[in-house]
C-alpha cells in the first residue's frame, strides 16, 4: 500500500487520495488528450483505479492529473500527465511532476519511462533523456474496440 500524500501551494493542492479524483474531469481531460483518443472510458478507469494518481486540485476542483504504474522499486511508467488549459504556463506541470518524483514510494525507482509528443523540455529538466539503446526495447500494442 502507497502512502497518500497530500502537498499544499498556495491555492493548489496536490493529493493521491483515490476518493479525491473527479472521473468525470479526468474524462473531459484525457478527451482532449492525443495519447487517449479513442480509450474507452471503461479502460481508463480500471488503469487509474490500478495506478499511484496525482491529483491537482485547486480548493476542490481537479485541474490536473499524473499516473505512475510502478513495482515502486526498479520501474515506473509516468503518463496521463494533463493540467487544465486554463491553468497551464503556471509551473504547475513542473511542481506535479517534482512532486511525483519525490514521492517517497517512489524516489528510489531506478527506471523510469515516459512517451511524449511535445513535452520533452520539461521532462529533460528532472532528468529523462532519450532511451539509449531503443533497438533492445519491444512493445506489444494491441487496438481498443473499433480502432
Amino acid at each position: 500500500m502507497t502512502q497518500i500524500l497530500v502537498i499544499h501551494r498556495d491555492a493548489f493542492t496536490i493529493s493521491t487520495d483515490p476518493a479525491r479524483l473527479d472521473m468525470n474531469a479526468v474524462k473531459d481531460f484525457l478527451s482532449q488528450a492525443y495519447w487517449a483518443k479513442g480509450r474507452p472510458i471503461e479502460r481508463t478507469q480500471t488503469a487509474f483505479d490500478n495506478s499511484l494518481v496525482f491529483g491537482l486540485y485547486e480548493g476542490s476542483r481537479q485541474i490536473g492529473i499524473a499516473r505512475v504504474v510502478s513495482d515502486f522499486a526498479i520501474f515506473a511508467y509516468l503518463c496521463d500527465v494533463f493540467i487544465h488549459e486554463d491553468y497551464r504556463a503556471h509551473g504547475l506541470g513542473k511542481w506535479l511532476i517534482q512532486s511525483v518524483l519525490e514521492h517517497p514510494d517512489l524516489i528510489n525507482v531506478r527506471r523510469w519511462l515516459l512517451a511524449t509528443n511535445d513535452a520533452h523540455g520539461l521532462y529533460q529538466q528532472f532528468g529523462f533523456t532519450p532511451m539509449t539503446e531503443p533497438e533492445k526495447w519491444m512493445q506489444r500494442l494491441r487496438p481498443f474496440p473499433g480502432e
